[in-house]
Formats: structure tokens, sequence, C-alpha cells
């Protein structure tokens, strides 16, 4: 059967029938990169602590922790019907009295080019629809909001877990925002999901209202903090065009990797180059083009593979860039002890030691 593919539209086939874009196979309706949880490159399953500094723990899930306790996230192996991993999140030090700026969130940072065809900020503003499916120890409301880049323009929502410890899917369709600034087609934050685990009253606001400030949460969402060894689960997040939540959009594990890789890579082991006594420097192409340049560092000591005689150990640290760009470019190792001045070697996987290069929104 013929059809014709209309982005904006969807696609419409011979007999003049129409599926819409946001239903379609044939456009890439999630906004979110890797809602079913599948990539973790920076963990590979082991737990982050949260804290005030912010931190990734699965790819494109960045998580921020501002009370008085403690929590810890990773990526499991538990999710429901159809997915096989989750984000999980554990409290292991409560806080059971949050107080006016503090807070705790899951984000995802999308960006501008992926979320300028809403039209935030003008009068064609899109209504959007997000679902996920959501597991947790305790029962209650629980919150979340839509913000733009510059955090003065939210939208608190919320859903009910009405089950302990059970699978349940929610929807949330938001009017889009016809008000303030949202960015357009450029690599800057288009627009910020958060699931909210505590935010406090300066933090919190009227439920499915847009507002002029930076808001988490609605006002009385549960604070997961507040009880001991609490447990809150996601997976299966998307973020689509029109007001019905339709499929979980599936996509290839190398196009969801390679997806991720455009904030965030890694370089274990290929690269050829040569240096100094003391530093070793080669150029390499990345797979993938990354959002921007990006920043360096060696997370443990790695090897660098003498091709004529032996091998040298890096230590763990900031790498020096030279002529780095969003595609490629030219990377220093230093701090390295006998090596032969001008001859080639190769990195190479010693251990846990990769370079990782970030560049996330």
């Amino acid at each position: 059967m013929s059809m014709i593919l209309d982005g904006s539209n969807g696609v419409t086939f011979n007999d003049a029938s129409l599926q819409g874009a946001a239903a379609s196979p044939y456009v890439l309706k999630n906004r979110i990169i890797n809602g079913a949880m599948v990539i973790d490159q920076r963990n590979a399953g082991a737990s982050v602590t949260a804290s005030t500094t912010g931190a990734y723990a699965l790819d494109r899930w960045y998580l921020e922790e501002a009370t008085d306790g403690a929590a810890t996230v990773q990526q499991v192996s538990d999710g429901p019907t159809g997915f096989t991993n989750s984000l999980k999140v554990t409290v292991t030090s409560t806080d059971t009295s949050i107080g006016a700026s503090q807070y705790f969130e899951v984000d995802q940072n999308i960006e501008g080019f992926n979320t300028a065809d809403l039209s935030f900020g003008t009068a064609s503003a899109s209504t959007i629809t997000i679902s996920f499916w959501v597991k947790s120890s305790l029962t209650g409301t629980f919150g979340g909001s839509i913000r733009n880049s510059a955090a003065n323009r939210s939208y608190p929502f919320s859903y009910t877990i009405s089950s302990a410890n059970t699978w349940e899917q929610k929807t949330v369709t938001i009017t889009g925002d016809t008000s303030g600034t949202w960015i357009g087609a450029t690599n800057g934050i288009g627009l910020r999901l958060t699931f909210a685990l505590a935010a406090g009253s300066s933090l919190s606001g009227t439920v499915n209202t847009w507002a002029g400030a930076n808001l988490l949460a609605p006002t009385g969402s549960t604070n997961l903090m507040g009880t001991a060894s609490a447990t809150w689960q996601v997976t299966g997040v998307q973020l689509e065009v029109g007001s019905t939540a339709t499929p979980f959009e599936r996509r290839m594990y190398t196009n969801e990797f390679q997806l991720c890789q455009r904030y965030f890579q890694t370089i274990s082991n290929g690269p050829t180059g040569s240096g100094s006594t003391t530093q070793f420097t080669f150029g390499t192409l990345f797979p993938v083009v990354m959002r921007t340049a990006p920043s360096g560092i060696v997370t443990a000591a790695m090897r660098i593979s003498d091709i004529t005689t032996s091998s040298f150990i890096q230590s763990s640290g900031s790498i020096i860039s030279n002529l780095v760009t969003a595609e490629g470019g030219s990377f220093h190792l230093p701090n390295f002890t006998g090596m032969t001045a001008n001859r080639p070697a190769l990195v190479a996987r010693d251990g846990t030691g990769v370079i990782q290069l970030s560049a996330e929104l």
C-alpha cells in the first residue's frame, strides 16, 4: 500500500485514510530519550547517591537532592510487562519535614531542536501528553512538572499511586504554554520534565496551571524522603504531541544508544597516537556528533599500549583537550612514566578506566 509521509500530519495512505503523527510508527514521536531505562553508560547498574551538586544516573536522567535526608538511584532489572529495566530511587536517610526551598528531583532536559515544533510561548502552543509506568512502596498523590530552560515558567502535575509495590501506568495531558520564553530550534534546553520526590513550599504550587515561577510539584505532594527505605521506580516514559497517550515508542537498542551518545560517550580502546615520555596524544572522530564540544575526564587508571614494546599506566583525572569539536578532536593524557617519545601507541582498556566525554544539557 502506498503512502505519503507528512511530518506535521502523519501518514496518508492511498485510500485517503490518515494515521496521525502522534501515533505513527514512521515519526519519532517520543521526545524522551532512554525512557525505557535500558542505557546506563556511566554506572552499569551501580547505585548513585543523589546530592546537591547533581549527577546523572541512567543516561539522560539527571538527579539532584537537597534535603536533610539521602537517597540512592540506580538502574534495576524490574519493570511492567514489556519492559526489562527501570530507574529506582531508594531512601537511605529520612527527612520528615521538608524546608521551603528543599527538594529532590529526577529530570530529563530535552534539547530545543527536539521541542521547537511544540511552539511553546506562542498562540500555537501544542498540547502534549506524558505517559509512564511507576511503582512505589508508598501510595498517595505524587507530583512533577514541565519547565522552560530559565525555570521561570512551570506547570505542576500530579498522579496517584493506588497500590503499593505495584506497577501502574499514568498519563498526564498538558495544554501548551502560550506565554513565557521557550528556547526554539537550538541545542539548549527546550523543555524540562521533572519527577519531584520532595518539594518544599517555595517550589510547590497550584496543580494543572501554568505559573511564572520555578515549581517542581503541586502543593501537598507525597514526600518520599519522609519514609525510611521508601522506594520509587519509573520506566516507559513518553512525552508526545497530542491529548491522547499512544503505545510506547520502542526503538532499536542501537538507535537508542546513539541518541544517548549525543550527550555522553566513552572511549575505552582503539584510538592510536604518540607523545612524549610523559604525555600521550591521540585524535578521534566520535561515532555520533555530540550536542557541543565535550569535556573529558579519565575515570580510573588507563593503559596505553606501546605498539613496539610495553604498556604504560595513565592516572585518572581531567584530560587536556585541543581543537575538540562536536565531531571529534585531539586529546592529551598526562602523567605517564617510562614512555618512549614519538613511538606509536594505542588506548587499550585496562580494568575500569575509561575516558568519559560529556556534552550534557
